[in-house]
């Protein structure tokens, strides 16, 4: 069902596309209208949820090969919000996020609950719940941090809807308070920096006297998560800091990996 429903959002996207499309063009706006004309072309079922065609195509799967194949080298096509029902085909510059498979982990006592793991809906919900029950953002942060909303899903001027996985706020040992967005990926989803900048812009409007830390999760292994923070350096998302964590039982924390976190 998941691989059918992928299939037919990408031949949507596709065609809204290429309806679109002149060789050198940058940008393509379209509205969600679109979405309707296109299906309707094509004989396909629109989900009830519209958004959720631009949210998967966003955020979890890649762009259609006939699209990619356009894009010039060093270069990449992403959808942004451009208001309500408004949308954009951009072209920018390649920016990837991936974990650093040579940083070292570091071995946390695993505190997850084990009846929350054993009913967990999903990888990100799982990893949700990893971070926040191991305090992994106070650990990464160095700063007392607190969930206050999963799945906000809200409006941003200049971008539409927007929805972030889960949004924390934080205080560190001067009184300085923060704004946290969680970013979560797991399984073979990719960190997207589409969301990153969507995160930041969100909090930087709600949240306007909080200084905005974006923060993103993703799964190496089910015990292994790698954390980092992000942020932008002329127009381009940029990684701040990257941990990764393993979570073990405690009696698998030996004397000298204490003695070596203790020195680094």
């Amino acid at each position: 069902m998941a691989a059918i429903k992928k299939n037919r959002y990408a031949a949507i996207i596709e065609k809204i596309f290429f309806s679109k499309y002149a060789k050198g063009s940058e940008e393509i706006t379209f509205e969600r209208e679109d979405l309707k004309r296109a299906a309707k072309a094509l004989h396909i079922m629109l989900p009830k949820n519209l958004g959720d065609v631009i949210y998967s195509i966003r955020y979890r799967t890649e762009l259609p090969s006939r699209i990619l194949k356009t894009q010039p080298k060093g270069k990449e096509w992403i959808i942004e919000g451009r208001g309500r029902a408004l949308y954009c085909f951009r072209l920018v510059t390649e920016n990837r996020i991936f974990p650093n498979d040579q940083l070292a982990a570091i071995k946390v006592p695993d505190a997850t609950p084990e009846i929350v793991f054993s009913y967990a809906l999903s990888d990100e919900q799982a990893l949700l719940a990893k971070v926040r029950y191991n305090r992994l953002l106070d650990i990464f942060l160095g700063m007392a941090t607190y969930s206050l909303q999963s799945h906000l899903r809200t409006t941003v001027r200049d971008l539409g809807q927007v929805e972030i996985d889960e949004i924390y706020v934080g205080i560190d040992k001067r009184g300085a308070q923060y704004v946290l967005p969680v970013q979560a990926k797991g399984g073979a989803d990719q960190l997207s920096v589409v969301q990153a900048k969507q995160d930041i812009a969100c909090c930087q409007e709600k949240f306007p006297n909080l200084e905005c830390r974006a923060i993103s999760a993703q799964f190496i292994a089910t015990d292994l998560i790698a954390l980092f923070e992000l942020a932008l350096d002329e127009g381009m998302v940029k990684i701040v800091e990257e941990k990764h964590y393993r979570l073990v039982p405690g009696d698998q924390i030996t004397t000298e990996d204490l003695q070596k976190y203790a020195r680094r």
